[in-house]
């Protein structure tokens, strides 16, 4: 008796919009680039390719392309691909380093200034 395997696909276990969201969120926690490429890439075959691609502006065989294994997206077809699969891609600190002030070092005779963090 031959015993018949089938590849694994982590989209075949995606059938909730909480599994997606706990998936992507497990995936960045990381930041590795290619593992969230790759994890968009499961998504988009958990739901549907060919809408992603046009939600997103692309083609079809674009999409593919980009989240193949050796695909290499520009960052600016990852956020369209986030931004139609309903996520937003956003940058925040790595924890806390210091006082939260960043220091601007100024050329000439003045010393370093602090200055406000971005966004506030």
């Amino acid at each position: 008796m031959t015993e018949k395997f089938t590849r694994y696909d982590s989209a075949d276990y995606l059938k909730t919009e909480d599994d997606i969201v706990a998936y992507i969120e497990a995936v960045t926690e990381d930041g590795d680039p290619a593992l969230i490429t790759h994890a968009l890439g499961v998504v988009a075959r958990a739901r549907n390719m060919s809408q992603l691609a046009r939600d997103a502006g692309l083609s079809r065989e674009g999409v593919y392309k980009a989240l193949a294994e050796d695909g290499n997206p520009s960052f600016a077809t990852v956020a369209k691909l986030a931004h139609a699969l309903g996520f937003k891609l956003s940058l925040g600190s790595r924890g806390s380093r210091g006082s939260g002030l960043a220091t601007k070092q100024i050329s000439g005779s003045q010393e370093d200034q602090p200055t406000k963090p971005m966004g506030h």
